[in-house]
């Protein structure tokens, strides 16, 4: 690959049409979080988890609209970092900024773990890093040629997850309507409430929002894709407005159908529900159908993470005067982040090398840790949005037609939200851990900016 090393291309491309955008923030979302930890969630809390996914998609949808009031403030910002910078302070931005391309990396582990998983479905003794290292490889080359190359892939692994979703709602309904025999019983409505809609009490519920947040973890992505958008003052509205209605929809249908068909006592947390239900009841045509869906969502859900931490990287050192941030800032001629995209993919291979040492622990681990630098990462953004609301009510800041109704109180609902879940994390080991590395992250990055303005001043 090429590269124009004078600095005078760093301009991305607006290479994004609108139906790349509504399908790469759909894309990036629906992926492992619903097809592999739903299994988890649903074994936590049972019936109610349909509640926790309503409530957190409600929320993901306010803090969309604070999102997209923040983009069509300024067109020219490189991602909502900016903001972030401008609002909160400088040394925010360069936490939120570092943090949000870790939280990426790590989601792209936890999809190479999870293709690695789905992988054994057909080839049982294949090990979980060879599929890692092949998925890996050929998305990085197509991320490699033009934005339109990447957008193109990720409308078309979007189009497969959504058609095989819409497709389980039918067969669900469809089963239920015959009331179709299962080796634990039949599939009917009535399997949705044994043992109560909170089956595991209020602990259960509350203990599950770590994985249903994990699950929308990625649609905030429709703010690294602004400056790549063509006419984005339309593109962006309409797929905020869309996307996450569509999010809950699918979400809520397809484990709706699944917990009919069979009852939810008897899915597994440690494998992909819906493959599960369709091999144990017999259809193994289907159950092969939908794991390479879900083979094709890790390798989509990676895909977005590649995009998003090669251009997030390239913003972080955009401007720097090093030699190693200058090379990471540099545009290909198709005005691609190459380098900040190769090295972000030899830090994602690490997973490669976790999946050898700790193959049954790696995806638990690494999904607890990015949903807990989300929490920062999406707080900081309503945090910004109320500073932008300040001064947009004192006059020194332009008021756009795009916002989020009811602010400030809706902002502040979903920070509540987002303490909730926080308070969440300290009730299991595994979270608790995340969260406590998580913290420990965060103040790493506080001091290294706190050195590094000392030594500028």
């Amino acid at each position: 690959m090429q590269t124009d090393t004078s600095g005078s291309n760093d301009q991305f491309s607006r290479g994004l049409k609108s139906r790349h955008v509504q399908l790469i923030a759909l894309g990036g979302t629906i992926g492992t979080g619903l097809f592999l930890g739903a299994g988890e969630s649903i074994h936590l809390t049972g019936p109610s988890i349909l509640l926790a996914y309503l409530t957190t998609g409600i929320i993901c949808f306010l803090m969309m609209r604070a999102l997209g009031e923040l983009l069509l403030s300024d067109l020219n910002a490189h991602s909502y970092i900016d903001f972030i910078k401008r609002y909160l302070g400088e040394k925010w931005g360069f936490i939120a900024g570092w943090t949000y391309w870790v939280c990426w990396l790590t989601i792209a582990m936890a999809d190479l773990t999870a293709a690695g998983l789905y992988m054994k479905f057909w080839f049982p003794q294949l090990p979980q890093w060879v599929t890692g290292m092949v998925i890996l490889a050929v998305l990085v080359m197509i991320n490699a040629v033009t934005v339109k190359a990447f957008g193109e892939t990720e409308f078309w692994f979007s189009i497969i997850k959504v058609g095989a979703i819409i497709a389980l709602i039918i067969t669900g309904i469809v089963l239920v309507a015959v009331h179709f025999k299962t080796p634990v019983g039949h599939a009917t409505v009535t399997n949705l409430f044994k043992g109560g809609f909170f089956a595991n009490g209020p602990k259960g519920f509350f203990l599950s929002f770590q994985m249903v947040v994990f699950g929308f973890i990625g649609i905030e992505m429709v703010g690294m894709t602004a400056s790549e958008t063509s006419n984005p003052t339309t593109v962006i509205p309409k797929a905020i407005n869309e996307i996450p209605m569509r999010v809950i929809l699918f979400y809520i249908g397809s484990l709706l159908a699944l917990m009919c068909i069979y009852p939810w006592h008897f899915i597994s947390p440690s494998q992909s529900p819906f493959v599960q239900v369709f091999s144990d009841i017999g259809i193994k045509s289907a159950a092969a159908i939908i794991n390479f869906v879900v083979l094709t969502a890790a390798a989509s859900a990676c895909n977005s993470s590649l995009f998003t931490t090669g251009r997030m990287l390239f913003s972080l050192t955009y401007g720097k005067k090093g030699r190693v941030a200058r090379r990471l800032s540099t545009l290909s001629r198709a005005q691609v982040p190459v380098h900040s995209l190769n090295f972000s993919a030899v830090i994602i291979a690490i997973a490669v090398l976790l999946n050898i040492f700790i193959p049954g622990k790696v995806f638990t681990l690494i999904s607890s840790i990015a949903t807990t630098c989300f929490l920062f990462i999406w707080g900081s953004i309503v945090l910004a949005h109320l500073k932008y609301r300040q001064l947009v009510r004192s006059g020194k800041q332009q008021k756009v037609a795009f916002q989020l109704r009811f602010a400030p109180y809706s902002d502040y609902l979903i920070l509540l939200f987002l303490g909730m879940v926080l308070v969440v994390l300290l009730f299991r080991f595994e979270t608790l851990v995340a969260l406590t590395g998580s913290v420990v992250w965060l103040a790493g990055l506080w001091l290294v900016k706190t050195v590094q303005d000392r030594k500028l001043a």
